[in-house]
């Protein structure tokens, strides 16, 4: 068996596309010492995210082989479509998510999220309407992932974490190169 690639064989799997709400730099800075503390108290050993990486998944639109031009126009006539004011979010809990080794660690809130996840409704919806139905996320757990490491956290209570949402993105990522990349980004009026 060669390491190359037949013409039957798919290519490999190289790019991510989603959307996603960024925090503002100021707010980033604070999730990042929030990070860093519970990082030592916890006496974890990974590293945290760049706090420019720290982000809100909304809803993910596939990991392919190359950016699926088809689906970035179809995630931008969605977008554009979407009429919302800006709305704040706020976490105010730290928790793991049990994912087989690389466990997420991440701020997670409860009543401070309603806006968000009316959003990202929303913003389904129009996705469906565009033709991206089978990519709408109806399992939404509104997060912000810190750090991974292997030991699991449980659910604790934090100061809160606030930001104004005046926006979102869509990201192309780079897998496996910790690459974000903004393809386009819509303001919240």
């Amino acid at each position: 068996m060669t390491d190359q690639f037949s013409l039957f064989d798919a290519p490999p799997v190289t790019d991510r596309l989603f959307f996603a709400i960024f925090p503002d730099v100021e707010t980033a800075a604070g999730i990042a010492r929030h990070a860093d503390a519970l990082r030592a108290s916890h006496q974890l050993g990974g590293r945290p995210l760049a706090p420019e990486r720290f982000h809100i998944t909304l809803h993910h639109l596939g990991d392919h082989a190359g950016v699926r031009r088809d689906i970035v126009t179809m995630a931008r006539q969605a977008a554009e479509a979407m009429t919302a004011p800006p709305f704040e979010v706020l976490f105010d809990r730290a928790a793991s998510f049990h994912n087989g080794g690389n466990n997420p660690f991440v701020l997670q809130g409860g009543e401070g999220l309603e806006a968000l996840k009316a959003f990202q409704r929303d913003l389904g919806l129009e996705m469906a309407r565009a033709g991206l139905g089978k990519w709408v996320d109806r399992t939404f757990t509104p997060h912000v992932t810190m750090l991974y490491d292997r030991r699991l956290v449980a659910e604790q209570p934090l100061p809160p974490i606030r930001w104004t949402v005046g926006g979102f993105t869509l990201v192309h990522s780079l897998l496996g190169r910790t690459e974000h990349i903004p393809l386009a980004r819509w303001t919240l009026r």
